[in-house]
């Protein structure tokens, strides 16, 4: 057994870096495991919805062009209340062939990973440079990567950011070079309150919501009947945009006509539609949807949408180094499709081609009693030092 590795999934699965929590302990750790490995290190600072945060970016050979970026999120996503688990989430746990604990698979069995190949790094063979970047807050929108991308160039000065990136998300150790885009939005009806008794002095805005509703779900069949040909082989699962109703809350009691109701909705489209395409077409339908409710024609209610998030596309190159590179590595013999976003879609607009590959199990991501399997998690490091190898040594 590697001791260190299994040191550092353990040190990294203890620090409770759920997305509304802060990073930064985690990242100074990383940061100072590093630093006598022979790499720069610089830590960059960010708050995000009032909590501080940090990405972390160490770097490492020549100040030469190529080289290689390896990237992975410290962030989990919340395991409190969430049923099923029968271990604690912050303690790394081996039972048989499996090592338990959040983010084992998602993704800091990577980042541990990266630490044991950096440590036995031989750094006076790197022709080119290595860079990690470790990134905050992937989880509620790739926030971190959104900081940190278009601050490489800075962050690294006279080291040019490398232009091929690793990102090793859990796929099994399969290959993926695209993925949707998200786009997150708000819908809020405002009606006029009153008793209940009297419906028609009023608007209830969860009756109008429920119109609003049926008009988004309605599209969202007309998404599902476009598949593009091209697509069916890179998301054989969903070779379409996709559209999900996530939160809805209104009303107060039983007796008042809701004033309020809010609806949250989320879509992924496919990497070669502008992100807001679909958001300006509901923005479009809701703008023309009638206002009344079924209880009276005297008064409508208010449709307003907000804008909440949106997370780019990846459509990566084919063809590259770090493409062939992984294949040999991994045995995959082609590259697909994603089914969640990356911090590479905030990448390429700094430039960078970015690759999915990683040891975690889709099947395990956000789930209780997460894990990802000895062998996989084990067989890691020599991985990369392989990847390494060809990318920045030869």
């Amino acid at each position: 057994m590697n001791d260190y590795l299994y040191e550092v999934a353990k040190r990294l699965v203890a620090f409770d870096t759920v997305s509304a929590k802060s990073d930064r302990d985690a990242m100074d750790y990383l940061a100072a495991e590093l630093a006598p490995c022979g790499f720069k290190t610089a830590i960059q600072p960010i708050e995000l919805f009032g909590v501080a945060q940090a990405n972390l970016v160490a770097w490492i050979g020549p100040p030469r062009a190529d080289g290689l970026i390896i990237s992975g999120h410290v962030d989990v996503v919340p395991f409190d209340g969430q049923p099923g688990w029968e271990r604690e989430p912050l303690k790394l746990e081996l039972a048989g062939e499996k090592i338990y604990g959040r983010g084992t698979t998602d993704m800091k069995g990577f980042i541990a990973q990266c630490l044991d190949a950096a440590r036995t790094l031989d750094s006076s063979r790197l022709k080119r440079p290595l860079v990690f970047v470790f990134t905050a807050s992937e989880e509620v929108g790739c926030l971190g990567a959104h900081s940190v991308a278009p601050a490489l160039k800075q962050i690294l000065g006279e080291t040019p950011v490398p232009q091929l990136a690793w990102i090793g998300e859990p796929t099994s150790w399969e290959v993926s070079h695209a993925h949707k885009s998200i786009v997150s939005f708000g819908v809020t009806v405002r009606g006029i309150g009153g008793h209940s008794g009297a419906p028609a002095r009023g608007v209830n805005a969860i009756a109008v919501m429920s119109r609003a509703i049926d008009t988004i779900g309605r599209y969202q069949q007309e998404l599902a009947a476009r598949r593009p040909a091209k697509y069916a082989e890179i998301f054989p699962d969903a070779p379409c945009d996709v559209l999900n109703f996530g939160t809805i809350h209104g009303g107060i009691a039983l007796n008042m006509i809701a004033e309020e109701c809010t609806l949250r909705v989320s879509y992924r489209s496919l990497p070669d539609a502008d992100p807001l395409d679909v958001y300006h077409e509901i923005q479009r339908r809701l703008a023309a949807l009638d206002g009344h409710d079924y209880a009276g024609r005297e008064h409508r209610a208010k449709i307003e949408t907000t804008l909440l998030n949106v997370v780019p596309p990846l459509d990566s190159a084919r063809g590259t180094a770090l493409e062939a590179a992984l294949f040999d590595v991994t045995g995959a013999k082609t590259a697909g499709g994603a089914l969640y976003a990356t911090d590479g879609g905030w990448f390429t607009g700094s430039g960078i081609t970015s690759l999915i590959c990683g040891p975690g199990d889709l099947d395990q991501a956000h789930q209780p009693n997460e894990h990802v399997r000895r062998d996989p998690f084990e067989r890691g490091p020599a991985m990369i030092h392989k990847v390494i190898d060809r990318l920045c040594c030869t």
